[in-house]
């Protein structure tokens, strides 16, 4: 399967609220056959970044839409490196 990074931009975002979401994620992500595998967060800067496996980048997009509406600015499909 594919593997995603997604990136989010927010006015505000803490280390707590960025794994309550996760956890949300967590809960639907086997309606659309995804697997949110880690995510990072810069408090200060505002990002977020998700890494996940799916079928597409839509389906990505719609597991963060149901589970908590804070869709991704860009996904994009990445290559694991060593």
């Amino acid at each position: 399967m594919p593997l995603f990074m997604d990136i989010h931009n927010l006015d505000r975002v803490t280390a707590d609220d960025v794994a309550k979401a996760h956890l949300a994620d967590l809960q639907v992500q086997h309606k659309h056959d995804v697997n949110y595998l880690r995510y990072w967060v810069n408090e200060k800067q505002g990002k977020v970044f998700c890494l996940v496996d799916a079928p597409s980048a839509e389906a990505a997009a719609a597991v963060h839409r149901e589970a908590h509406g804070l869709v991704a600015e860009e996904i994009y499909q990445v290559q694991e490196g060593s």
